[in-house]
């Protein structure tokens, strides 16, 4: 299903909101809260549509809401042992927000926050400046990315092995929508074939019995014309046999008996 235009707008305040939560703000920054506030509304919005997103994609949204809703209160408490245990219940984003992130953004500032918080408890143990510290973290995240550019070469054929993988998985399945296709003709081949020969048996029936009636007229005519024949023959055979009858008392009436 394709993104509506207001995911769409959700997805590029969500990237930015990450973008500003990833930067160091000063105390009197407004934006990212007033951020955070729209992307409440237009996640409430998006979950009244009627062609809203999966509800895995929708989780996902709120989880990355409340993390940064989470992390503006926990950076609202006076005490940095008290943001330290409120990062600690914070949830990152399990996915990345855009195509471009190899990791979600909400959980790089999950790590850079831990990581500040971390400081900070440790600078007001030691007494050491927070902001040296906090420095020397930054410059291990920057290492950090730096080995990441080496990961290039290794990302790129992992993604030449993947594309590998995908055309082979379309062309298998071109192929099994082909059999299929190939499968539903001759099934319908077969169909029509069985079509006609139950017309071609039930016009084969039809005539049977029309033939049997017509049989069974015939039969019937045939036996009252062969009566009517026994009947007209019998007639006659009386009728001759009366004739002789009187033929012969008229004969011996006439030629009476020589002495």
């Amino acid at each position: 299903m394709a993104a509506t235009r207001l995911e769409l707008n959700l997805m590029r305040l969500l990237s930015r909101c990450e973008a500003l939560a990833a930067e160091r703000r000063d105390p009197e920054e407004w934006r990212l809260e007033k951020y955070v506030a729209a992307l409440e509304d237009m996640l409430r919005e998006l979950k009244k549509q009627s062609s809203k997103p999966a509800p895995e994609l929708l989780n996902e949204y709120t989880r990355k809401v409340d993390f940064l809703k989470g992390l503006l209160e926990a950076e609202k408490l006076s005490s940095s042992t008290e943001k330290a245990l409120a990062n600690q219940f914070l949830a990152p984003g399990r996915t990345p927000t855009t195509t471009k992130e190899r990791t979600p953004a909400t959980k790089t500032v999950h790590l850079q926050t831990k990581a500040r918080c971390t400081g900070k408890m440790r600078s007001e143990l030691l007494g050491t400046d927070p902001l040296a510290i906090d420095d020397s973290e930054e410059l291990n995240i920057r290492k950090r990315k730096g080995l990441a550019s080496d990961e290039k070469q290794s990302a790129v054929e992992l993604d030449a092995v993947l594309q590998h993988h995908q055309d082979m998985q379309e062309k298998l399945a071109e192929e099994m929508l082909s059999l299929a296709r190939s499968l539903k003709n001759n099934t319908l081949a077969a169909q029509n074939v069985i079509k006609q020969d139950n017309q071609t048996l039930s016009h084969s029936l039809r005539m049977a019995d029309q033939n049997f009636e017509k049989l069974k007229d015939e039969s019937d005519r045939l036996e009252q014309h062969a009566k009517k024949s026994v009947n007209w023959l019998l007639w006659i055979m009386l009728i001759v046999v009366c004739f002789i009858f009187i033929s012969m008392i008229l004969f011996i009436r006439i030629f009476p008996k020589l002495k």
